[in-house]
């Protein structure tokens, strides 16, 4: 199963995610090296949504990441969700539909 992990972003997120993005990184790294983590990245003009994309039985695996997340601890997350997302088509859908 895929889970959708979506972060709403302070307006001035890009000015101040510096001091914390190592850290971040790092537990991004370490998530997808277990093979949690799919794929993670912001959405661009405006960077205002990060979007993580998560893999496995439960969502506690992306519930896990935000609790544990530095740019959530440091306020650069202002909401922070996670969704099934029932992924039909392509390689890596849990669920293909042909």
């Amino acid at each position: 199963m895929h889970f959708l992990l979506t972060y709403d972003l302070v307006p001035d997120y890009l000015e101040r995610r510096g001091e914390y993005r190592d850290s971040h990184l790092k537990l991004a790294w370490a998530a997808a090296e277990r093979g949690e983590l799919v794929l993670a990245g912001a959405l661009t003009e405006p960077v205002d949504t990060a979007v993580l994309l998560f893999t496995g039985d439960t969502p506690r695996a992306a519930e896990a990441f935000a609790e544990a997340d530095p740019y959530v601890h440091a306020g650069l997350v202002t909401r922070w969700r996670v969704r099934e997302w029932t992924t039909v088509v392509g390689e890596g859908a849990a669920t293909p539909v042909r």
